[in-house]
């Protein structure tokens, strides 16, 4: 049975009271198990549906929808994140979790039979409702179950969950999608689903709840929030993708609904970039969408300029996603500050997009050791950004800040990932390296933007 430490008995087994266990350690080894599992079976999800989107626009007809394969799923999520944050604090992580679980399951089916990209996308938005609920209580889960002292070894393990996926998950999505058909990577998973999450059970079931009360809870304020800003981004979207006089009005609509979602579901603080827990949710903003939209593009640079197969484009994904694992281990076991590595790891990240846009337009190879500098940020910011949100926030707000971790994941990846599909999109197919290129200037800026951002990261005195 998984051990569950109150406050007070993590902060004696910190203190050296009790005999100091690492995550593997017997309290803890179940936990940490079920946690990576249950990671190591999204980020597979994440790997491989990178490599396959060409395969999938091109039979299905839809290149002019491939950015939204990936923002359906992203915008999706962040109406199920904003339910999941109050909805993990008020009833614990346990039901959400496998409901979320379940929802997603859902989504790969639909996906996995989808006989139109139009319903291809409307399978990927239903794997977004799902899939951002288990990531909330997740995060619930690392602040409640493990002491402080071993937070960031627990976020440098959902990193190196990410190892096995990146060492075969592009390759074997490539391959599935040659071989067998780009609908197997998505029904393949499903049966995946079930011995992860029988695992976690005990830990999410022995999870106490908040012992205070949620703030603004998951109701009508919140939800509505959620719907304007998931309405606003879809809307901004489509009215980028759009040509004549309806362009403007459907994007200033969809801006209008950010403007009103965003101040409600982010700390307070966020879009002025305030010093401390709201510029940390800026800069995960800002990285997560610069190297999202590179890393979704980067295929599909592969296989249309450079002729590389989908096993081949996968290839270069699979070395980001080491350097993020690598830096992630560095990070998680070293004394300095996370403020340190969070500002390390967008320096990282901003350099390995420069390089990789410069080196795509020269040889497709040359685009590796580019990104195992802008994996190696990610690996380096990320959990270090984790482990500060949990650090500024009061326990009876995790929930709620986990969930606008997650919103600024989400949203931030969607938005850039749309914004450079419309502008690749806009230069037509017989400019198309043009518009991948442009596309990579946007990216480069994005993430200085995020270096910027992470200068503030220090709470204010």
């Amino acid at each position: 049975m998984t051990t569950v430490l109150e406050p007070d008995e993590a902060d004696e087994a910190a203190a050296g009271e009790r005999p100091r266990q690492g995550v593997m350690g017997g309290g803890y080894r179940v936990a940490t198990l079920g946690i990576v599992l249950v990671v190591t079976l999204l980020a597979f999800e994440s790997m491989s549906v990178g490599t396959v989107m060409p395969a999938v626009a091109k039979d299905l007809d839809g290149l002019s929808l491939y950015a939204w394969g990936f923002s359906a799923t992203l915008i999706a999520s962040l109406l199920s994140t904003v339910l999941a944050g109050g909805w993990v604090d008020r009833s614990g992580p346990a039901r959400p979790f496998m409901i979320g679980l379940a929802v997603f399951v859902a989504g790969l089916a639909v996906a996995g039979t989808a006989p139109t990209m139009w319903l291809f996308v409307a399978g990927r938005a239903v794997q977004g409702l799902g899939s951002g609920v288990p990531m909330v209580a997740l995060y619930v889960v690392i602040a409640r179950v493990y002491p402080e002292h071993l937070r960031s070894r627990v976020f440098a393990a959902l990193s190196a969950a990410w190892v096995l996926p990146s060492l075969v998950g592009p390759a074997v999505g490539g391959a599935v999608a040659e071989h067998a058909g780009w609908r197997w990577v998505f029904l393949g998973l499903i049966p995946l689903v079930i011995p992860p999450a029988l695992l976690l059970t005990p830990t999410l079931r022995g999870v106490r709840r908040s012992s205070g009360a949620a703030p603004d809870g998951p109701g009508r304020t919140r939800y509505t929030a959620a719907i304007a800003a998931a309405g606003g981004a879809g809307l901004l979207l489509y009215g980028l993708g759009r040509t004549g006089w309806t362009m403007a009005p459907t994007a200033l609509i969809g801006l209008a609904g950010l403007g009103y979602g965003l101040p409600r579901l982010l700390p307070a603080g966020t879009l002025r970039m305030r010093r401390g827990l709201p510029s940390v949710v800026v800069v995960r903003g800002l990285l997560s969408g610069a190297f999202f939209g590179a890393d979704s593009f980067i295929p599909l640079t592969l296989t249309s300029l450079h002729g590389f197969s989908p096993t081949k484009a996968g290839v270069v994904l699979t070395v980001g996603a080491l350097g993020w694992s690598a830096a992630s281990q560095i990070q998680g076991r070293s004394k300095r500050s996370r403020e340190f590595f969070a500002l390390l790891g967008a320096v990282f990240v901003a350099a390995g997009i420069v390089a990789v846009t410069v080196a795509l337009q020269l040889s497709g190879w040359a685009a590796v050791p580019a990104w195992i500098a802008g994996g190696a940020g990610m690996g380096f910011a990320i959990g270090s950004l984790s482990v500060l949100m949990l650090d500024l926030s009061p326990e009876d707000e995790q929930g709620v800040n986990s969930s606008a971790l997650q919103i600024a994941d989400t949203l931030g990846s969607s938005l850039v990932v749309g914004a450079a599909g419309a502008l690749v999109t806009g230069f037509g197919t017989g400019r198309l390296h043009l518009g991948l290129a442009a596309a990579g200037v946007m990216f480069a800026a994005i993430a200085a933007a995020g270096v910027v951002a992470a200068l503030r990261l220090e709470a204010p005195k």
